[in-house]
């Protein structure tokens, strides 16, 4: 029967729940599949089924969060997927929400936060739980991510320019990355609970930055595996993110959102002394890089939304990123240097500019 209870985030988001309980729940999961849903009717078989059908030997749990999905999403997991459990929003509240949310209802021993526009190949599970248990301490890990429709490599998790910004991992030999995204992230329900999860203030965008920032400053690693991998629908959850004809896209809310997300990140974790060197040039950065694009496409708009809202954010939370940065900076356990190890010097977005040009929004 569903029920319907309180939200756990209480005061943060006063949305009611609707859990619909699944059939015949494992009771020990060594893993619980997280899924956040929003519109996926089209992706979520794709999936779901590419989970049911792994080669392992261990039980696992499939939850998905709905975030009040206008299409047939919750029609089709309760006629075709009774053995998944759902967590029905009456509101949208986004990716963190939706993630933190499942990861309190989970029971098992690992989380695996699944894209709903990602499938895992056969052997994904088996392989993250041998590469997890050999793993000192437990940290966060990810598979080689491929494109859906071309089938090539896109990354074997990330690495950071020195203002944040991601770089696909192309070496078969490196496993240690900066991040991995959250299309699939492997992480022990422990650690989630003590980097306590995703910031919900993100909403969405860059928060699995944020979690492998921290879990590396902490001294937690942060790994991809050699072997297995899944395939990625990329950019249709969010929009963007990835060169289409040759030429950038993205969207003006996933760009709002990532330069100010990215922009939080490495405020809360650059560590000393180094912070006081990266984040001023980074807003310098940031800002000639605002004013040349507006300019470029002749649209005022770009530096309104986009660049202009980093500093009011700055401005309007920096009593909160005060105290988070000295509570992250309380639990740090790497020296500046092994921070580092994962940075590479190059700017990422003057590769991609000279690569592709200047990037289109919509």
């Amino acid at each position: 029967m569903d029920r319907k209870h309180p939200d756990p985030a209480g005061a943060r988001s006063h949305v009611a729940l609707v859990l619909h309980p699944s059939m015949n729940r494992p009771t020990a999961p060594v893993c619980s599949i997280c899924i956040a849903n929003y519109n996926g009717e089209a992706l979520l078989a794709d999936c779901i089924d590419s989970v049911l059908e792994q080669d392992c030997d261990f039980a696992f749990e499939i939850l998905v969060h709905d975030d009040a999905s206008s299409d047939r999403s919750l029609q089709l997991l309760r006629e075709r997927y009774p053995q998944v459990e759902v967590i029905e929003s009456a509101q949208n509240v986004g990716f963190c929400i939706a993630n933190n949310r499942l990861a309190r209802r989970a029971r098992g021993e690992y989380l695996l936060l699944l894209n709903n526009d990602a499938a895992l190949a056969p052997d994904a599970l088996a392989t993250l739980l041998q590469h997890a248990q050999r793993q000192s301490p437990p940290g966060i890990l990810t598979l080689p991510q491929y494109d859906w429709l071309t089938g090539e490599l896109v990354d074997r998790g990330c690495l950071l320019d020195p203002f944040y910004n991601p770089v696909p991992n192309l070496d078969a030999t490196r496993t240690d990355v900066a991040m991995v995204i959250g299309a699939c992230l492997w992480i022990p329900l422990a650690l989630w609970q003590e980097l306590d999860g995703f910031p919900e203030w993100f909403e969405s965008i860059a928060e699995d930055m944020y979690l492998c920032c921290r879990a590396r400053l902490a001294g937690f690693p942060v790994h991809v595996t050699s072997i297995s991998g899944y395939r990625h629908r990329q950019g249709i959850s969010f929009g963007g993110n990835r060169a289409t004809g040759g030429r950038l896209a993205s969207t003006y809310r996933r760009r709002r959102l990532s330069e100010r997300n990215k922009t939080f990140v490495l405020a809360l974790c650059t560590p000393a002394p180094w912070i006081w060197l990266v984040l001023p040039l980074h807003l310098v950065a940031l800002a000639t890089e605002g004013a040349l694009l507006a300019i470029a496409k002749r649209e005022p708009r770009i530096w309104r939304e986009i660049y202009a809202n980093v500093y009011r954010s700055l401005m309007q939370k920096s009593e909160h990123l005060r105290h988070e940065r000295t509570r992250i900076q309380q639990t740090r356990a790497s020296s500046a240097r092994e921070y580092s190890n994962c940075f590479v010097p190059m700017p990422r977005k003057l590769e991609l500019a000279v690569k592709h040009g200047l990037p289109g929004l919509r």
